[in-house]
């Protein structure tokens, strides 16, 4: 297991700073009234994430209920080596972890988280039905879209018409997108994302048309703000984020379904404080703390009962049918076939 550095300590010092901060800025209980409900730990990104999880969730809501919070900062990767490596001891280091959908499941498929107990949710009723997983609850999530040049390039109708070889090098590829644009070109071609092989023909065809690899989201982005590319596949959220950045994109939801992509929270099977795992996961699905990412990030809310201002959620948000078609990647089938897909992208596709 790896040790706990100076990095790291500085980080949760600067973590309870900010939350005594907040305290003394709002008005809040003392330190001694705030401990008083228990301390609760919280495996997450750093960044932006984390300031606004400390910002939307921990100081207006949680902190003034009694809980300490602590952020546990660190990449996904390492995050769940740390699980694996603890799974054995009868007491974890963290109460919550967060996740992608895909990492959640997996974590979960090995042994190393609990099945979430809605029941114990006050608010745990209004999650989205798609969205209601047994291994974690979902946070904040988006559509994996057509996007595309307004002024050069009609609306595409579906990841079909993306995935035209016709396009040439106007077509853009993100190379660390390689799970969804594969399950994209899977569905293009009439198939599902529990069976990705219908999707090679069709990324091969693109590639020998001469699309376009970007090595990452910013990239793909800076592509288009130059009008190297005009089309591609990205997330809704991140379209918005480029366009109040004043990068001509817009997005629309494909008629196979947009792919949903979903960051949430894990609770290790040897969690140390499962009232506090469960208190933090209420507290993120309050509508006051979903309405405030919608707003800070340009993700959607995962509860029925938000409130995103109409203008915003037109920008960011899609229709009662759109979140009625939006596709879950087989996670199941994304666990055991990863190693050979990302193989496979990176020898045939990529080359």
């Amino acid at each position: 297991m790896k040790k706990p550095n100076l990095d790291m300590n500085r980080r949760r010092m600067l973590q309870g700073a900010a939350g005594l901060a907040g305290m003394a800025s709002m008005g809040l209980p003392s330190l001694a009234r705030a401990q008083a409900a228990g301390r609760v730990v919280v495996g997450t990104w750093g960044g932006d994430y984390a300031r606004l999880l400390n910002k939307n969730i921990e100081v207006p809501i949680l902190i003034p209920a009694g809980w300490e919070v602590i952020q546990d900062q660190g990449g996904d990767p390492e995050r769940r080596a740390k699980m694996a490596a603890e799974r054995r001891l009868p007491r974890g280091t963290t109460d919550l972890q967060g996740l992608s959908a895909v990492n959640m499941y997996q974590v979960f498929a090995q042994g190393l988280t609990q099945e979430i107990d809605y029941s114990r949710l006050k608010n745990g009723g209004d999650v989205l039905e798609a969205l209601k997983y047994p291994h974690g609850v979902a946070h904040i999530y988006s559509g994996m879209t057509p996007v595309y040049n307004p002024d050069r390039v009609d609306p595409p109708k579906s990841f079909a018409e993306v995935f035209d070889p016709k396009w040439g090098d106007r077509l853009g590829i993100i190379d660390i997108q390689y799970q969804y644009t594969s399950t994209a070109a899977a569905l293009a071609a009439g198939g599902t994302s529990s069976d990705l092989e219908m999707g090679r023909p069709v990324l091969l065809a693109v590639r020998k048309g001469g699309c376009r690899i970007y090595p990452s989201n910013e990239a793909f982005a800076q592509g288009l703000k130059t009008e190297e590319i005009d089309i591609g596949i990205m997330w809704k959220a991140r379209t918005v984020q480029w366009q109040n950045a004043d990068i001509n994109v817009q997005s629309v939801a494909p008629a196979e379904g947009a792919l949903a992509y979903v960051s949430g929270f894990s609770i290790p099977k040897n969690a140390p404080n499962l009232d506090g795992s469960y208190a933090y996961l209420d507290a993120m699905l309050e509508p006051s703390a979903q309405d405030n990412f919608a707003v800070d990030m340009g993700y959607n809310p995962t509860v029925t009962d938000a409130n995103v201002p109409p203008e915003l959620h037109a920008r960011i948000g899609l229709t009662p049918e759109e979140v009625a078609n939006l596709v879950n990647l087989d996670y199941e089938y994304m666990t055991e076939n990863d190693v050979a897909l990302k193989e496979w992208w990176d020898k045939e596709f990529i080359g």
